[in-house]
């Protein structure tokens, strides 16, 4: 019961990475609020909820786009008014509009910078104001191994996720002295919806190549590495890049 008692917020959790996370930290004895933004995901939404309720611990989810800052304002508002504190954000929501940049238009562009890296400005500049009153807090932006490293045709993902990078660092120098963590997770090839077609075509197995682990990762083994950052068993660790990719960034 690593994080027993403790308010946790994680942003895009009705399935893969977001939903997995959920279930780790409430596992561990963590309250959990988390969103979902569209009208589709409402119903997974509502069963994660009754889910993590029948753990024994509070749950509630939001339908909240991540990507919109007065939604995160009253987001938090509302998070903090039910549950009292945030211990712990985890700024998942995430989406991919993978084109080569000749065919990459203008509204892909903002529509990924959006949810991505808008989104974790949003909700850092919400969450900080409770734990600055508390003198504590974790907060976990995920980034993806194509933020270190790039990749050809996601050059929309890549820039907003090394841009988290780049803002994990940051607020983590701002907010260190009020004993505010925050770190990154950067992800390699995790099977979720956003990964299907990496192991439909042809060359699967030539791209199984380049990870020395030999698979592609599972949401539960990114769950683990939140769970590790958002426990005092990361105490001492802030600034930090966790990659999580099966060795692809060695």
């Amino acid at each position: 019961m690593l994080l027993k008692d403790k308010v946790c917020i994680v942003t895009g959790a009705a399935r893969g990475i977001g939903e997995a996370i959920a279930i780790k930290l409430a596992e561990n004895g963590a309250h959990i609020a988390f969103t979902y933004v569209s009208n589709s995901s409402a119903e997974k939404a509502a069963a994660l909820e009754q889910k993590l309720t029948g753990m024994g611990v509070q749950a509630k989810s939001y339908q909240s786009n991540a990507g919109d800052f007065a939604a995160c304002e009253a987001f938090v508002g509302d998070v903090v008014k039910t549950f009292g504190t945030v211990d712990v954000c985890v700024n998942n929501a995430g989406i991919s509009k993978d084109n080569l940049l000749l065919r990459l238009s203008p509204e892909q562009w903002d529509d990924v910078m959006n949810t991505n890296l808008k989104s974790v400005f949003n909700m850092t500049k919400q969450v900080i104001r409770p734990m600055m009153k508390a003198k504590a807090g974790s907060i976990i932006n995920m980034s993806s191994i194509v933020g270190v490293r790039g990749n050809a045709g996601q050059s929309s993902y890549a820039a907003s996720k090394a841009g988290i990078i780049g803002f994990t660092k940051s607020i983590a120098l701002e907010l260190g002295s009020r004993n505010i963590r925050c770190n990154a997770i950067a992800p390699g090839f995790v099977e979720t919806d956003m990964t299907h077609y990496l192991k439909e075509g042809s060359g699967a197995d030539e791209f199984l190549k380049k990870i020395p682990l030999g698979r592609f990762g599972r949401a539960e083994e990114i769950a683990d590495a939140t769970l590790f950052l958002a426990s005092n068993m990361s105490s001492y660790i802030t600034g930090q890049v966790l990659s999580v990719c099966g060795g692809l960034n060695i």
